[in-house]
């Protein structure tokens, strides 16, 4: 039994946990995921008390079909990524092993969902959850790049910021971050990466997005993992290596 009153969370002592988990429903509007977001994963920190939520998330995810089990299983897996740690220095892939290996099957439950076809931002946001599950550094959460059709990235060279863009408003560099806004005096195309180049985590990664239904996201994967040139020094660099370098450990 889980004695909530030596736990704490973002606000302090976390006795109100247990009616905030109770109370968890598959509407993403419901206002408990705005509270349990709040105080167990904090501006991206974990505490003590989120890693002894993940039972109860990992059993409402199990409990709910595979549309409806986003939330808890978006929430189990910020925690389980957050770097930002208590003092105790818990692992949650070794203390919770067991709780992280069942939600890594419902996120391929969920992934599986029909429903993701019409709904591509869900499939990133799942899949990245499910590379976070799957112990993957930096692209549990930074493959929602895909989503957002850009990086913010230093130069290796000379360490200006570069906008990498690919999507809607075009595939290429620029130091100009009010692209969207007007066209950049200066920008550079991107060169993405032939399908049957891509090799390790990117190859499966591609290979799974097709095979999911998404050839739109697998086209943007490819400049992802292709190469950009800085829009300053014009300077080639790796895009993937550079989101490494920026959010690594």
């Amino acid at each position: 039994m889980t004695d909530w009153s030596r736990l704490s969370h973002a606000y302090g002592p976390a006795q109100d946990i247990p009616a905030l988990l109770d109370a968890m429903s598959p509407d993403p509007d419901d206002s408990c995921w705005n509270r349990l977001w709040s105080a167990l994963c904090h501006q991206g920190a974990a505490f003590s008390a989120s890693y002894a939520a993940l039972p109860a998330l990992a059993d409402a995810a199990r409990r709910w079909s595979p549309a409806e089990r986003r939330q808890p299983l978006y929430l189990a897996g910020a925690i389980v990524a957050a770097t930002d740690r208590p003092d105790d220095g818990e692992d949650p892939y070794v203390s919770r092993a067991a709780e992280i290996a069942a939600m890594r099957e419902l996120t391929e439950e969920a992934l599986r969902d029909p429903g993701l076809a019409e709904n591509p931002r869900d499939y990133v946001s799942l899949l990245g959850t499910l590379l976070t599950f799957e112990g993957v550094e930096v692209w549990g959460e930074q493959i929602d790049g895909l989503n957002g059709e850009e990086y913010e990235l230093a130069c290796p060279a000379c360490e200006t910021e570069n906008s990498v863009v690919f999507g809607e408003h075009g595939y290429f560099s620029t130091t100009d971050h009010l692209y969207v806004l007007r066209t950049p005096a200066r920008q550079f195309p991107l060169q993405p990466r032939d399908p049957s180049e891509l090799q390790g985590l990117a190859g499966r990664l591609h290979a799974r997005i097709l095979a999911d239904g998404h050839p739109d996201l697998a086209h943007k994967l490819t400049y992802v993992f292709g190469t950009a040139r800085c829009a300053e020094c014009s300077t080639p660099f790796d895009v993937a290596e550079a989101v490494v370098a920026r959010w690594g450990a």
